[in-house]
């Protein structure tokens, strides 16, 4: 930014003054706040996540200096809950992405399940990724493929799960053809949101620590990499037993996460 278009010292204090009212507002909201989800304080918050974010634009621009605050996004919150104090009703709504990190080993997961199939015999939708996916989603519960979907070859991304509160339940096959075009956000009751970027942002607090353990780790990692690497190899092998259909099977030897919600 040229020096002709840098704000003024004044305009700087003035954005400070405004911050400092929007705090005293905010506070006053909350101290007054008539329920969980008054729109009173969810008012005065944005108010004064406005103040701020101006704040710091301003100080950065005048001084090269920031704020140590961190403004939520839009996305990143719910607007107020109009849903129904006593529900009748409710829709939960999952979103799972995954990578598919290894298709010879999905597609042989897919043989199995058409071997294992008397009445699919000759169809032979396992020869593409396509077909094994399709294969897969049919046989086992999206549950089950959560927990093991390094099992079928699978790298697990972002998910997210939204309980939505509802009046009363819908009619059978009300919504199948659009199943998540008419979603209220304001009827979320609660959402539960996995990421890698937050695992990120959590590390990033720690790398100063991690420095100084950074050769003990390493000596560590390498025969467990190692070992990985064979379980792997055993797993392949095995990959024609019935066995390993056994659902309670994990092939790192982690337990089932999502085993109890089911």
């Amino acid at each position: 930014m040229s020096d002709a278009a840098q704000p003024t010292a004044a305009e700087v204090r003035a954005a400070a003054e405004a911050v400092k009212t929007a705090l005293d507002r905010h506070l006053a909201a909350v101290e007054r706040r008539s329920g969980e989800d008054d729109p009173t304080v969810y008012d005065a918050f944005n108010q004064l996540a406005a103040a701020a974010e101006a704040y710091d634009e301003l100080l950065y621009d005048r001084y090269d200096e920031v704020t140590p605050f961190e403004i939520p996004g839009a996305d990143d919150s719910l607007p107020p809950y109009t849903g129904p104090e006593e529900p009748n009703a409710l829709s939960v709504l999952i979103r799972r992405d995954y990578a598919v990190a290894e298709p010879q080993r999905l597609m042989a997961q897919a043989r199995r399940i058409e071997a294992a199939d008397d009445e699919g015999a000759g169809v032979e939708a396992s020869g593409t990724v396509h077909g094994a996916l399709g294969l897969l989603f049919g046989e086992f519960e999206a549950d089950e493929i959560a927990s093991r979907h390094k099992e079928f070859g699978l790298e697990e991304g972002d998910s997210t799960l939204w309980v939505t509160a509802a009046d009363e339940a819908p009619d059978p096959g009300e919504w199948l053809e659009a199943p998540f075009e008419q979603v209220d956000p304001q009827r979320v009751v609660c959402r539960f949101d996995v990421s890698a970027v937050f695992d990120d942002e959590f590390d990033d607090g720690l790398d100063d620590e991690e420095d100084d353990d950074e050769a003990v780790d390493a000596d560590v990692e390498e025969p467990a990499e190692d070992l990985d690497t064979d379980l792997d190899e055993d797993a392949d092998d095995d990959l024609d037993t019935d066995d390993d259909l056994d659902p309670d099977d994990d092939e790192d030897g982690e337990p089932v996460r999502l085993e109890a919600d089911r």
